[in-house]
């Protein structure tokens, strides 16, 4: 047993030698999947379930981390088709196309896989739970799913559902599957009821009736391939065998007693039952596969162990490898002919020889006797010593003709040559089985495999040149097998007509390449006697044996060859060479090939020369040499029956002196364990041969070597002159791309200044609205003034009258208070105190009404020289931007000017330079490292007097900020004081009005509750608040005029340094001109 890990692998071999199977439990390989991650490594990966595909030769298996793989047993290879990420639940092969699978996942989808493109092509969704069947229609069209609690018919040629099973809650659904090459469905559910429909219009076919006694509990049902019989167990250790066709209880099987359930049922294919499968394969509950015969309830064989229990299990359509699961997860592929050979067992023979007793015996001698005479006097007389000799030999062998026709696998020769007598041929189901016995082959798979791993021999390397196959698979089975016999024997690998003999069996035995190789050989050994002794040449000796069986048959006919120069070359070679292939069809092949085998190797020759007689007629038409070729190389109208009934009277009526059977030994079958050693040939020849051949080959392989390395250096050239190419049109597409960012520029330019334009009028436009604002809100504030203007006076008379009633009412209480005390005294102190008070609410008045007016036009005189100011402000940052722009212009002009006339002048001296260079190389270089000296010091003194007017620059700037700062200072100090000065000398005006009024003896009640110091106090403040009101703003103006003077003077500073710069650079001289003497 062979062990395989498919860990980090996507391809590979499934076993690395030849698998023999041991007869205990069959196992071919044992695949395991362990974990190739660092977290889990080391772990296994279990696989849940396998399925094969229509051939039997292939299976698929997927595991629990959703990874696929496709196991090729004919082809001894292995891949990953799919991951699909998800635990598999079920697999189906079986698909109208061949590449494709289905898959059911844990996520409950059904999936469609396409194995070539490792594609996903279709996903399929409808279930509630996993999916544990999937079952595919024969024709691969439909295929239905089943779970836990429905089951849906799903078109596999739309992917799409046409049916879904509706059932009731209480009743759960077991399985539901196709029968086997049929169009009926069964389903079978949990209260034991077992329906058929009809998976065209789903109608109900018939139910099977409910098993009479305790309920079986049904849990796994299985149904063998013509459909007939249905199997299904359940929790109990008994198998219902149900007859479809009679839809009866056919038997019930008991399993022992150790078996309490079952888990899995599966039928068996075998290669003689015609679907009908009698061996059942039956998964129990302790994890045991026990396989029974159904009609004889034998246990066969069993697979599985105790400690390893198996957990379900998938059989191959033909019978030959099933594959369990088992619990640790690990597959075991098992061969089932090494299980049991009870299963392969051939047929009894369709034909029963009659065994006569003692009486019918005396009448047979009769008989046998006198056609023995009537034969002796047709045929020549024999000398005495060889009849004894005859005689002799007949009793060696006598004892040796049981062995001989005791054949392997319970057949027996003279049984079958009984079947060739009355049929000619036999049963195409057993030919293949039949030959491998009468041949008596050995299967040395381990000398094939020794031959085989040689590799591709080179006579058959171009075999494809040679003799164009159409079929790649069975050109590479018939270049493995011709390499394998020509690394058997060297003669074979120089034999041109091999492939021609070789290629029917290979097409015949494509699946099986030992039992062609081995055909080969045995034909080659036996059948071929004698035929590489003239090598190169054909035969001379097996075709003059040929000849001389014509010649004493049917002389005439091979007079007529004699006469139109037709050898046997031309007759008899072809047939040989070519097995018949070329005139025959395959099944008059077979048929001929089924007496060849059964007879001694000279029947061969007499079949050759039988169908030149059976041929006579047209053969005596033919005059032409060109016409016997194509008729021994192509299909005629020859009966082979005929063919061979006279093979078999040409094989009797021969002559033993020119009997073939004199040159050619019997049959001597392969030798067991290696294969014989075949050396009846010139070796001289072949060896010579294959040293032309093997000198040939290396001159070849030398012409092609030179014949690459000039191609190299061809491509080289071309892949050079591409590059090369690729390089101009690349600058070519630079140079266009250049120019067209270049208009792209000019035109973005173009579109800057446009937009620019634009945006100066925008911009002027701005402006005038914002002039109109301000006019606007200058109008509207003039309207607001004038209203309050109109209201102030509005509340002056409204005063003057309150006031003027008030000296009414006043006057009115006088004039009583005199007439009541004193109306002269009072009235004359009345008018008096009136009249006192009239003056001072006049003073007072007018006093209020000039300040008020004096700080009203004082407030509109700041405004308006504050708009004044703003103005003047707008028009000087106007005035400043446009002489900044113009002196960034001119600045730029003259620092481009300056730049030229640098380029310009280095331009100058370079082309000094190259003429001084050009004159006296050595002279040159001395007087240009002086130049350059006298450069570096220009150019050094250049920087120090830059540097130095930089500094002097910089001490004048700074000199201009200090005196600026100072006299800022001063103007300041000025400003401050001139604050004082108006500041004392209000006080001083404040103080003698209060004073002058403190001394008025007028107006004392209304000075009354005031006194001086308050009086003072207020003010002091009223003077002081404008004071610092007024001084304030004379410092902020002082300040801005300020900024603006030092912005100014920088400038002025920045424009006469860049005019200093231009200046020396237009006077500065060029080097002097180097005298260039010859």
């Amino acid at each position: 047993m062979q062990h395989l890990d498919v860990c980090g692998k996507t391809s590979g071999k499934v076993w690395h030698r030849k698998p023999t199977p041991s007869t205990d439990n069959g196992v071919m390989v044992n695949i395991t999947h362990t974990s190739a991650s660092t977290i889990s490594k080391g772990r296994a990966v279990r696989f849940m379930h396998s399925a094969f595909d229509n051939t039997g030769e292939a299976f698929m298996a997927g595991d629990h981390q959703g990874n696929v793989y496709m196991f090729d047993l004919a082809k001894n290879r292995f891949s990953l088709v799919q991951k699909c990420g998800t635990p598999c639940t079920s697999l189906a092969l079986g698909l109208r196309k061949k590449s494709e699978f289905l898959i059911g996942l844990s996520d409950y989808s059904l999936k469609c896989y396409d194995t070539d493109t490792k594609e996903m092509v279709a996903w399929m969704k409808g279930h509630e739970s996993a999916i544990h069947s999937i079952s595919v229609h024969a024709s691969g069209r439909y295929a239905l799913t089943t779970s836990a609690d429905t089951a849906q018919l799903w078109d596999l040629d739309t992917f799409q559902r046409k049916r879904k099973l509706t059932i009731k809650e209480d009743v759960g659904i077991i399985q539901v599957f196709f029968l086997p090459l049929s169009n009926t469905i069964i389903t079978g559910f949990r209260d034991d009821t077992i329906f058929a429909w009809e998976s065209d219009s789903l109608t109900c076919k018939f139910q099977l009736p409910t098993p009479p006694g305790k309920s079986p509990q049904y849990r796994s049902f299985a149904a063998t391939k013509d459909g007939r019989i249905l199997a299904a167990g359940g929790k109990s250790r008994f198998i219902h065998l149900w007859a479809l066709d009679t839809r009866k209880l056919l038997r019930i099987v008991e399993m022992p007693d150790k078996v309490t359930s079952i888990k899995q049922l599966l039928f068996l294919s075998e290669n003689f039952d015609e679907g009908a499968s009698q061996v059942l394969g039956v998964l129990c509950q302790d994890g045991i596969l026990r396989f029974i015969n159904i009609h004889t309830c034998k246990l066969l064989f069993d697979v599985g162990e105790v400690g390893n229990k198996v957990n379900n299990v998938t059989a191959s359509p033909n019978g030959r490898y099933i594959v369990t699961v088992n619990e640790d997860g690990t597959m075991n592929v098992c061969c089932l002919q090494a299980l049991s050979s009870e299963i392969n067992k051939p047929p009894a023979p369709l034909v029963k020889v009659v065994t006569n007793n003692k009486m019918s015996n005396n009448t047979v001698t009769s008989e046998k006797s006198d056609r023995s005479s009537k034969s002796s006097k047709r045929a020549r007389p024999v000398s005495a010593p060889n009849l004894r000799g005859k005689e002799n030999r007949a009793r060696s062998n006598g004892e040796a003709e049981s062995d001989v026709n005791e054949l392997p696998e319970g057949l027996n020769m003279e049984r079958l040559q009984a079947i060739l007598k009355g049929y000619y041929e036999y049963p195409g189901k057993y030919r293949m089985f039949i030959w491998r016995s009468i041949l008596r082959l050995p299967e040395n798979h381990s000398a094939y495999a020794a031959l085989v791993d040689k590799g591709t021999h080179p006579a058959f390397e171009k075999l494809n040149d040679e003799y164009p196959i159409k079929s790649r698979r069975l050109l590479r089975i018939l270049q493995r097998i011709l390499s394998a016999l020509a690394n058997w024997s060297p003669i074979f690998g120089e034999t041109q007509y091999l492939p021609v003999l070789a290629f029917p069996f290979v097409k015949v035995f494509q699946n099986n390449h030992l039992v062609a190789f081995e055909i080969i050989a045995s034909i080659l050994v036996n059948y071929a006697q004698h035929w590489f002794e003239y090598f190169p040449n054909p035969p001379i000796n097996i075709l003059g044996i040929i000849e001389n069986v014509i010649g004493h048959h049917d002389r005439y006919l091979l007079q007529h060859f004699v006469k139109y120069n037709v050898t046997s070359q031309i007759y008899a070679w072809p047939l040989l060479e070519t097995l018949f292939s070329e005139v025959l069809t395959q099944e008059e092949w077979m048929m001929l090939f089924d007496n060849v085998f059964s007879n001694h190797p000279a029947f061969l020759l007499m079949v050759v020369a039988a169908y030149a007689m059976c041929a006579r007629g047209p053969l005596m038409q033919c005059v032409e040499l060109d016409d016997f070729r194509y008729f021994f190389h192509h299909r005629n109208a020859v009966d082979l029956k005929q063919v061979l009934k006279e093979a078999y009277r040409i094989m009797d009526a021969t002559p033993d002196d020119i009997h073939p059977k004199n040159t050619l030994e019997d049959y001597k079958p392969l030798t067991k364990g290696q294969y014989p050693v075949f050396n009846k040939y010139p070796k001289f020849i072949v060896d010579y041969q294959v040293q032309e051949r093997e000198r040939i080959r290396l001159e070849e392989l030398d012409y092609l070597r030179q014949r690459q390395v000039s191609m190299d250096m061809q491509h080289e050239t071309q892949r050079r002159q591409q590059e090369e190419e690729a390089w101009y049109r690349q600058q070519k597409l630079l140079l266009e791309a250049e120019d067209k960012r270049r208009k792209m520029i000019h035109d973005e330019e173009q579109k800057l200044t446009d937009q620019r334009k634009r945006l100066n009028a925008l911009n002027r436009e701005v402006k005038f609205k914002e002039l109109q604002l301000l006019d606007a809100a200058r109008r509207k504030f003039l309207h607001f003034q004038k209203s309050q203007r109109e209201a102030e006076l509005k509340r002056l008379d409204d005063e003057v009258q309150r006031k003027a009633l008030m000296r009414d009412q006043e006057t009115e209480q006088a004039i009583e208070e005199a007439e009541i005390r004193n109306m002269e005294l009072q009235l004359k102190k009345k008018m008096f105190e009136q009249e006192l008070f009239r003056e001072y609410a006049t003073s007072s008045h007018h006093l209020r009404t000039e300040q008020d007016m004096h700080r009203k036009q004082a407030e509109l005189e700041d405004r308006i020289q504050q708009r004044l100011k703003d103005a003047e402000r707008e028009r000087e940052m106007e005035a400043r931007k446009t002489m900044e722009e113009n002196l960034a212009r001119a600045s730029q002009k003259n620092v481009d000017v300056w730049a030229g006339n640098e380029v310009e002048y280095r331009h100058r001296l370079e082309d000094l330079q190259r003429d001084v260079r050009n004159v006296q190389l050595a002279r040159i270089s001395a007087e240009n490292r002086s130049l350059e000296h006298e450069v570096h010091g220009l150019m050094k003194k250049c920087q120090e007097q830059r540097l130095d007017e930089k500094d002097g620059g910089e001490e004048e700037l700074a000199e201009q900020r200090r005196e600026a700062t100072e006299a800022h200072g001063r103007r300041l100090d000025f400003v401050a004081a001139e604050a004082e000065r108006g500041q004392a000398h209000g006080r001083d005006l404040t103080e003698d009005a209060i004073d002058s009024t403190y001394r008025s003896r007028l107006g004392q009640s209304y000075l009354d509750g005031t006194t001086r110091s308050e009086l003072l106090k207020s003010f002091e403040s009223l003077s002081t608040n404008d004071t610092d009101a007024m001084a304030t703003s004379i410092s902020l103006e002082t300040k801005r005029r300020g900024f603006d003077e030092r912005e100014i003077s920088l400038l002025n500073e920045v424009r006469r340094l860049r005019q200093k710069l231009a200046t020396e650079g237009r006077n500065r001289k060029p080097p002097p001109a180097v005298s260039c003497d010859a």
